[in-house]
């Protein structure tokens, strides 16, 4: 995934560059960049590898060498930005937030077009480069960016750092959210609203999907209209959006709190506490408590001082490891306990049924787990928020394999809310993972919770639906 934030000051941006740069930190580990314009001084831009520490600690020492009242900055999951770019339409800095599936063919087609592209150390292309590579083909940088839109199978949203404001345009399906906030003296654009409070900005606007937009320190003006259709990802309120932000108007941490209201008043089953398992889990515990009428209590704690959301390794066995250690039991909570988890999702099950093993033999007298979402049984195409790259590490896939023979055989049946097949599923996951008893919520009841009608919304991995499957 990824996050950005910009802004747009009469005074010098570099403390709001920075601190709201670093609450975009729950959505990346591998890199961070930020960049500042000024008038006298022109383009300043840095970059640093964030897999080892975290953002704050790698520019610090370096603030004072950011110079402008204009910046961007993101934190990212896939390649090193922003990049800076000099063309007919001027210089400028990006950052991107995208998937693009068809990276292969654009950039065997820019090639033949005789531009050049640069490669990483491993061999592929960089696609913030590929993507300014598609806007500076254009006219003017609308036309540039709706290049994008056109061309790119997957996703992107953008932002510009010019010598004239900052251009912000989200994906042409909203599929990744932009949220604009402004203050006296400043604007400001972000991935997520959770920047805002703190560096006192008040969320002004919901940047619609394919709508482009920019904004100068005491105005915002549109450049292209935003798109009737949009697709914007549910896993935002069911994961990774971070629980005081806001996407669409509604807020993630209440939309996790009324998923486990619900799934707590539905449920039959006896437990005496409901625990979170930190962090996405835990909003949906509250809810879950209250609906079920049962006290919630933390069972698991996690070790904040040195394992922070966002600090995960790329290394799969090293992220299992990090798991393990960061979460810790309460022995004396779970002793002799029916206790009910809930957390936002479950992929590989591997986690988990290391977890589960704990809980048991921390004397636990049964384990029930609830999840926030529906099945994952589809891989995503249209944004990075899951490390899966082969929908075979799924465990939903693999159970299905283990029944048919074939990982993609009946799949939409297994899909299917409380079919025969779905419930065999649901019933062999929970043996796999040592689990008294597993329940999902419901996908309509997640779509209620949004409270979006639910073509606006992105169910692709929970149901294989989407408009333009793979546009």
């Amino acid at each position: 995934m990824g996050g950005f934030f910009g802004t747009v000051s009469q005074q010098p941006c570099v403390a709001d560059l920075f601190y709201g740069t670093d609450y975009q930190s729950h959505l990346g580990t591998k890199r961070g960049g930020m960049a500042t314009y000024s008038a006298e001084r022109g383009f300043y831009r840095s970059i640093h590898n964030l897999e080892s520490t975290y953002f704050r600690t790698r520019f610090e020492p370096e603030l004072d060498r950011f110079v402008g009242n204009a910046g961007i900055g993101i934190i990212s999951d896939t390649d090193a930005q922003p990049l800076l770019m000099n063309s007919h339409l001027g210089r400028f800095a990006i950052v991107t937030v995208a998937k693009i599936n068809n990276i292969e063919e654009l950039a065997k087609h820019l090639l033949d077009e005789g531009m050049h592209l640069s490669e990483f150390s491993s061999g592929k292309i960089n696609p913030t480069e590929l993507i300014a590579l598609l806007i500076i083909k254009g006219k003017t940088f609308r036309e540039g960016i709706e290049n994008v839109y056109n061309q790119v199978k997957g996703s992107c949203s953008l932002l510009l750092l010019t010598e004239d404001g900052i251009i912000a345009a989200r994906d042409r399906w909203g599929r990744t959210p932009i949220v604009v906030g402004k203050k006296d003296g400043a604007m400001a654009v972000t991935t997520e609203s959770t920047a805002f409070p703190n560096l006192d900005y008040e969320t002004s606007y919901f940047v619609g999907p394919g709508e482009i937009i920019r904004i100068h320190a005491d105005n915002m003006e549109q450049l292209r209209p935003a798109n009737e259709e949009m697709q914007i990802c549910s896993f935002l309120w069911v994961y990774y959006g971070f629980p005081t932000s806001c996407y669409e108007g509604r807020n993630a941490e209440a939309v996790r709190n009324e998923c486990g209201r619900v799934m707590g008043k539905e449920d039959d089953t006896e437990v005496d506490c409901a625990c979170g398992i930190p962090d996405s889990g835990i909003g949906m515990a509250v809810g879950y408590a209250e609906g079920h009428k049962v006290p919630y209590q933390r069972a698991i704690s996690k070790y904040t001082p040195t394992w922070p959301r966002s600090f995960m390794p790329s290394n799969q066995s090293m992220r299992d490891l990090v798991a393990k250690m960061k979460l810790i039991a309460n022995k004396d909570i779970l002793l002799d306990k029916r206790v009910l988890f809930c957390d936002d999702s479950i992929v590989r099950g591997t986690q988990l049924r290391d977890n589960t093993k704990v809980l048991h033999d921390l004397g636990a007298k049964e384990v029930h787990m609830r999840i926030a979402c529906p099945p994952l049984i589809y891989g995503c195409p249209f944004v990075n928020f899951s490390a899966s790259k082969n929908e075979l590490e799924l465990i939903t896939r693999r159970v299905i394999q283990q029944f048919e023979g074939d990982m993609n055989k009946n799949v939409e049946k297994y899909a299917t809310t409380d079919s025969p097949e779905y419930k065999k599923m649901v019933d062999e996951i929970a043996r796999q993972l040592n689990l008294d008893s597993l329940k999902f919520s419901k996908l309509e009841t997640l779509v209620k919770a949004i409270g979006l009608p639910k073509c606006k919304i992105c169910t692709h991995c929970f149901d294989g639906s989407s408009f333009h499957t793979l546009k």
